[in-house]
């Protein structure tokens, strides 16, 4: 379990220094980047093994309608992903469709993992992406949706982008672990 916190933590903080330590990041003048993604890297790696190693204790389990939800609200994660970089029209107007779409993917795993090491895994990176939140809106207050118009087929190709990577995503979920969409 101390594995799976670390990795939790240390990817909350390599998300979080930037704005946490704004001095510190200037100060780097963008050397930072391969830090950053080195302990990105480190912090998958503590939580894949630690949540594998973690014993586990469980409160509730999955049902059918559990994962129904789970399922919609994974898909919705991920179309505000392909939103924000397709700049569809809720990509826009929503201020933080990656964050936004984290959290849904975070509280989708809360629903149907009812042990521990999942409440530990996802809780506290639910806990890290609203902090996020926070903290960029109380930093920049000033924020305004851009005011232009989008095609409408950037809704479609980014729908479709989002169903794609969904089934290819749910796909190697069976492979790897468990089966997102039934059995």
């Amino acid at each position: 379990m101390v594995l799976l916190i670390l990795g939790v933590l240390l990817w909350s903080f390599a998300h979080l220094a930037k704005r946490v330590f704004p001095g510190l990041h200037r100060a780097m003048r963008g050397s930072e980047k391969p830090m950053v993604a080195g302990m990105l890297v480190l912090s998958i790696i503590l939580m894949v093994i630690g949540y594998r190693s973690a014993e586990a204790t469980i409160w509730w389990a999955a049902t059918p309608m559990l994962k129904g939800i789970n399922n919609l609200l994974v898909l919705a994660g991920f179309y505000l992903f392909a939103a924000s970089g397709a700049k569809s029209r809720l990509g826009v107007r929503l201020r933080h469709p990656q964050l936004i779409g984290f959290s849904l993917w975070a509280v989708a795993h809360l629903l149907t993992n009812g042990d521990l090491p999942s409440v530990v895994l996802f809780g506290g990176l639910l806990a890290w992406a609203l902090a996020e939140i926070a903290i960029i809106n109380a930093q920049d207050r000033g924020w305004t949706p851009p005011a232009h118009p989008v095609p409408v087929r950037k809704e479609w190709t980014t729908l479709a982008a989002a169903v794609a990577v969904f089934l290819v995503v749910g796909l190697i979920h069976g492979w790897i672990g468990p089966n997102p969409f039934g059995a």
